[in-house]
């Protein structure tokens, strides 16, 4: 009698896990749901979300590693309806891996469904969707190009602002596909020469003002011999050289990166050795630019898929323009 008390106990302790997973299961796909609908979810729920998600993005590395297939986005911000066009054109989360490389929010209308709505889906899978930190991933940016003001606008306090904030500081500074394809919003840093020197830093703060973190998020490739100051104020201008030797210290193919506007998509620099990606279709409502997403299969072989904004009718009626003079 006994031995069939414990386990009913038992069978009773594995159904209560089970009925908590399974609504922990429907909650999740219920906040992704009304997020695809462009519909808020609740303060409450976001700061659930939010502490979930640092739980998952606290077991991440500065370079994380991922495995092909994977398809790699660039900037985003905030442009919610041109998201769910790349989903569409691109395949949807969880039939289809990604690595998105950084500014979420700030600019268009909607960033905070944008940034909830991948934060969702990194939470309910997080082996089939990355997400690394931009330069907007940051407290200062956001309160003066959009985010902040959008959050006060949707919640009427500045609490999910906070919370997002705080999940900023946790999110990846770079990612390694393959152990071949180095990934970072911005760039190269002067003060950085290997990996190792990457997953050495201390990630959990707001983002410096200067130093190589502050490198990772804000530099981009020019046509200079090493390295030059940068005219943004913030990060620096690497050269071929600067790339040929970071990619033979470290034994990488090719730098993929975002950060910077490309009319057509994506641009290839010093003779394909760097990438650059821009997911963000008709810029700021008025840039004219298509956008792409990079599609790595398991032999590394590469493809892009270009398309552009979503089309009005499958828009929804935003209530600000978005500031629209900070190009970076």
């Amino acid at each position: 009698m006994a031995g069939q008390s414990d386990l009913d106990r038992f069978e009773g302790i594995s159904l209560l896990v089970e009925t908590l997973l399974i609504c922990l299961f429907t909650v999740s796909l219920r906040q992704i749901e009304q997020l695809r609908r462009s519909e808020i979810i609740t303060e409450q729920e976001v700061k659930q979300l939010c502490l979930k998600a640092r739980e998952i993005l606290a077991e991440e590395s500065n370079v994380q590693r991922i495995d092909t297939p994977v398809t790699v986005c660039g900037d985003i911000h905030g442009q919610f309806y041109d998201l769910k066009e790349l989903f569409r054109v691109g395949g949807d989360v969880p039939d289809m891996n990604y690595l998105f490389l950084g500014d979420f929010v700030d600019r268009g209308f909607y960033s905070v469904e944008t940034f909830l709505l991948l934060l969702a889906l990194k939470v309910r899978y997080p082996d089939r969707i990355y997400l690394i930190r931009g330069n907007h991933e940051s407290r200062q940016i956001t309160q003066v190009y959009g985010f902040y003001d959008e959050c006060k606008r949707k919640y009427g306090s500045v609490n999910v602002w906070r919370y997002c904030t705080e999940v900023f500081d946790y999110l990846s500074l770079s990612a390694i596909i393959d152990g071949k394809i180095f990934s970072v919003h911005g760039g190269l840093s002067p003060s950085i020469s290997t990996l190792d020197q990457i997953r050495t830093i201390d990630r959990k703060q707001e983002v410096p003002h200067d130093g190589p973190m502050c490198d990772l998020l804000w530099s981009d490739p020019e046509e200079v011999k090493d390295w030059a100051l940068s005219p943004r104020g913030a990060g620096f201008l690497f050269g071929a050289d600067a790339v040929t030797k970071f990619n033979e210290i470290n034994n990488i193919s090719l730098i993929c990166r975002a950060h910077q506007l490309v009319m057509e998509g994506y641009k290839w620099h010093f003779d394909q050795t760097v990438l650059t990606v821009w997911s963000a279709p008709n810029y700021c409502y008025r840039c004219g630019n298509v956008a792409a997403i990079f599609i790595l299969d398991e032999n590394l072989q590469k493809d892009f898929v270009i398309f552009e904004a979503a089309p009005n009718d499958a828009r929804g009626k935003p209530t600000k323009k978005p500031i629209a003079e900070y190009f970076l």
